[in-house]
Order: structure tokens, then C-alpha cells, then sequence
């Protein structure tokens, strides 16, 4: 699959799958940014990406990040959407810092990954009721937690 893709920095590479069994395309942070401690702080990616129809584009993090950098997604995830793709529509790692002190990720740096997923759009039906299902006694019931 082909898709459009456009670097704010061109001395900065394409993101890229670094082994063959890799699903994430590492994303390398444009410009030097500091999150202080306990804060959110946004890392422009320095890609602009046409997401293909049929797909969403995934923003995690890297396994290591929270280890190495002490940053998690501030959002679990990032969704990006297939419209998203205008000439000023850069993607961020949208991170918080849960150290006790600032931190600062490197221009060059690989902090977050992409992942495109497939998506199936829904048209709603509604109903009055759902039928013969029995409820299942809401969350965390399946695991018998007392």
C-alpha cells in the first residue's frame, strides 16, 4: 500500500519499520522539546500524512519510551483521521511527563510510533430493546473479582 507523506524537515528520515516483524513505523521528534514534570507537552513528529481510506492512522508510544524518556501517551493513544492530511496538519506525540523532573526529547529522537489500522465505519440501528441477551453484570464481572 502506497501512501502520501510529507516531512516538515526533509534532513530528518521517513518514519520506518526498523525490523521485518515490526507493525509501528518509528516516528523521530522535529525539534527539540521539553515536558516539565507532571505536565503534557506536545512533540511534533515531522510527518503530515494522507491516512488511506479504510484505515486510521494509531499514535503509541514506543515500548521504551516510558522507560527511557519517562513520557506516556497523555490520551492512551492518538487517532489520526483520515482527513486529517491538510499542508499545516503535523502529527505530535502528545506525551505527559510522569517524572519528578523536566524532560527533554532530542530532535532526531524516535519517541513514538505509527500504526495504521483498519477501520470499518457503522450505520446505527436503533432499538427499544437488546433482545434476548443476558446482561453480564458490568464492568470487571467476567474476572470474578470480589
Amino acid at each position: 500500500m502506497k501512501v502520501k507523506i510529507k516531512r516538515v524537515d526533509k534532513t530528518l528520515p521517513l518514519p520506518q519499520y526498523h525490523t521485518s516483524g515490526s507493525v509501528g513505523l518509528d516516528l523521530y521528534a522535529r525539534v527539540d522539546t521539553k515536558i516539565l514534570s507532571k505536565k503534557v507537552g506536545m512533540v511534533p513528529c515531522n510527518v503530515i500524512i494522507a491516512t488511506p481510506p479504510g484505515y486510521m492512522l494509531m499514535i503509541a508510544s514506543r515500548g521504551s519510551t516510558p522507560i527511557k524518556k519517562g513520557l506516556i501517551p497523555a490520551n492512551g493513544v492518538g487517532i489520526g483521521d483520515q482527513d486529517f492530511a491538510g499542508e499545516s496538519d503535523e502529527y505530535h506525540f502528545i506525551a505527559y511527563n510522569f517524572t519528578n523532573k523536566a524532560v527533554v526529547v532530542k530532535k532526531g529522537e524516535r519517541v513514538a510510533q505509527g500504526i495504521f489500522v483498519k477501520i470499518e465505519k457503522v450505520d446505527w440501528e436503533e432499538v427499544n430493546s437488546m433482545g434476548e441477551n443476558p446482561n453480564r453484570g458490568g464492568f470487571g464481572s467476567t474476572g470474578g473479582n470480589k
